[in-house]
């Protein structure tokens, strides 16, 4: 089972601090100069979204669908999305419980949005949830970096939402 999450488990590889984590996946907070070619690129006013699916670098694992990168015009990578490929009601509780123990063991005790049931650690700058849409469930991992929150002022200034409305939209699952 630990193989199965692998892909998961990589967002918590890197993350050392409680107050400011580092970025997954090897990567860092900021300017982006390196990375792999994605999958695909999408852009809305200041943040611009490389994605990869299952069968680029940045989304290995089992259990991984895709990973998407946000990046800020001025603050760089500020927002790293994992999202699951779709489980069953029977596998989806013991996948989620085997991230949330890796959470915790270094992160410490998360706190529970209790009208959403998100998981979040570090002041919400990890969180981990479940996505259902279209009859598929889908557990859901997001990190921000410490600029999310100038970055997302701008995308509202700019688009009317704020930029975790941009990051939601590219997680719903493909409707039929």
């Amino acid at each position: 089972m630990v193989e199965e999450v692998f892909g998961a488990l990589l967002w918590f590889a890197s993350l050392t601090s409680a107050v400011a984590p580092e970025a997954p996946l090897g990567l860092s907070w900021g300017p982006v100069t390196d990375v792999p070619k994605p999958s695909m690129v999408d852009r809305e006013a200041n943040v611009t979204a490389l994605i990869y699916l299952h069968d680029r670098p940045l989304a290995a694992g089992a259990d991984t669908d895709r990973v998407i990168l946000e990046v800020c015009r001025d603050e760089g990578l500020q927002q790293v999305i994992w999202l699951s490929r779709p489980m069953s009601e029977a596998e989806l509780p013991a996948r989620f419980d085997a991230i949330y123990r890796e959470g915790v063991r270094r992160l410490g005790q998360p706190r529970t949005d209790d009208a959403s049931g998100d998981v979040l650690w570090s002041s919400g700058q990890v969180f981990l949830t479940v996505r259902a849409t279209a009859g598929e469930r889908r557990l859901a991992m997001v990190s921000r970096g410490p600029r999310y929150g100038p970055c997302s002022v701008a995308h509202e200034a700019a688009t009317g939402h704020p930029a975790s409305a941009h990051g939601a939209r590219l997680v719903a699952p493909r409707m039929p």
